[in-house]
């Protein structure tokens, strides 16, 4: 099978051919051919005006449901998603029913998901039943495929016992992936404090549960000399925090969300559930100071955080909804929307050099004779979601017109080229 790119600016920064204008021709999997202008007979061609051509994305926090969940999410309709937004990997979170801490589930997921259109890596958990209690059989988990460790959406509360893992991982170069949350500091908070939740009667989540977690976890990193990776940072202090622990040589890095950097909490005012999101949207001076850290080169990595969830769900009141959004397909989108200034290349090692760097991907760079592992984009584009192929809708994004726009994506011989509302 053979599919031609056509005139498409290339964003790779270990391409030759970076920023360049293009044709590629990619035949059973693999570039084949690159050159300003390819003369060939193609099954199928890919072109747009504004055409943007990348090595494939990363995102590195997504929820699937599968398994236990499939009313939530399932793999293939997870993956569908993720093709939609340009992702050709997706890492998957462990809090699954059963929960992803043995062998047999790292190899459940890779077996169940080896034939959809997105490279699915498993998260191991890090702890049995992800109850933050017993290490789980990391090595063995490993061994089968898991790319990295953490228990998800429910954040290691004992220094001890992230001791215990970040020394373990060690033994084979492994990441631990942490939400950085004190959950003994505002428990019960719904939303950010400050004005707002003081304005809407919900209690609040003060940053500091976050700053005291990124500050005890940096501490433990640098005992261990292992390597830990933040994810849905929201505090300016945190990301100086983690900015010291990378000018002093430790392996922290860190990601945000796009929805952190789109929404803040006077977005709440109409209790929309959709927003109800952990860790809990901030105020607009801290939302300006997470895009200044984007911009600086603080950040990582964007990790969408994709945690679909069913109507009855979201569908209640506020205080019973579950927190967490859709957003792999928006996800470019709402980044390139909030922060405007960010360049192409820089957007592409947020999505895709960084991820790979910090977990040990291949970097699948565009030139002849590698395999093809592309997304497809247009910064001047504009995005209008109105139909979702996530199982789940809770999107606050839908309806809404975002600045950019993702195309499709190719992984090996699979392509999918996004329809108009997508």
């Amino acid at each position: 099978m053979k599919i031609l790119i056509e005139k498409a600016s290339i964003v790779d920064r270990h391409s030759p051919y970076n920023g360049k204008v293009c044709d590629i021709l990619v035949e059973n999997g693999r570039i084949r051919a690159i050159a300003p202008d390819l003369a060939v007979t193609a099954d199928q061609t890919v072109r747009h005006p504004g055409l943007h051509v990348s090595p494939g994305w990363v995102d590195i926090f997504s929820h699937f449901g599968d398994p236990g969940y499939e009313h939530k999410e399932t793999l293939a309709t997870g993956a569908a998603a993720a093709a939609a937004g340009g992702f050709t990997d997706v890492f998957v979170l462990p809090n699954t029913r059963p929960v992803v801490d043995s062998k047999s589930q790292v190899e459940y997921i890779r077996r169940a998901a080896s034939s959809l259109p997105v490279r699915i890596w498993p998260i191991g958990a890090m702890t049995k039943g992800v109850e933050g209690k017993d290490l789980a059989e990391m090595y063995d988990m490993r061994q089968s495929g898991a790319i990295a460790f953490s228990d998800g959406t429910h954040p290691i509360q004992a220094a001890g016992l992230l001791l215990k893992g970040l020394q373990y991982v060690k033994a084979f170069d492994g990441v631990i992936i942490q939400i950085p949350d004190d959950r003994t500091v505002g428990a019960n908070g719904l939303i950010n404090e400050g004005i707002i939740s003081t304005r809407l009667g919900l209690p609040g989540k003060p940053m500091m549960a976050e700053e005291l977690m990124v500050a005890r976890d940096i501490k433990l990193a640098r005992y261990t000399e292992s390597r830990l990776h933040f994810t849905g940072v929201t505090s300016p202090r945190s990301l100086e925090y983690i900015r010291r622990a990378k000018e002093a040589g430790l392996a922290v890095s860190c990601s945000v969300t796009p929805y952190h950097l789109f929404f803040t909490d006077s977005d709440l005012t109409e209790y929309d559930t959709n927003l109800k999101v952990f860790p809990p949207l901030r105020d607009g001076i801290t939302v300006e100071a997470l895009r200044k850290a984007v911009l600086e080169g603080v950040v990582d990595a964007i990790a969408t955080h994709h945690q679909p969830h069913e109507f009855d769900s979201k569908i209640v009141e506020f205080e019973y909804a579950k927190p967490g959004m859709s957003g792999l397909e928006t996800a470019y989108a709402a980044l390139r929307t909030s922060l405007p200034g960010l360049t192409p290349d820089h957007t592409v090692e947020l999505l895709s050099s960084g991820p790979r760097a910090i977990f040990g991907l291949d970097q699948p760079t565009i030139v002849e004779g590698k395999e093809a592992a592309l997304s497809f984009f247009d910064p001047a584009g504009t995005t209008l979601l109105t139909k979702s192929l996530s199982k789940s809708k809770n999107n606050p994004f839908l309806g809404k017109t975002l600045q950019g726009k993702v195309l499709g994506m190719l992984n090996g011989t699979q392509l999918h080229l996004n329809q108009p509302g997508q």
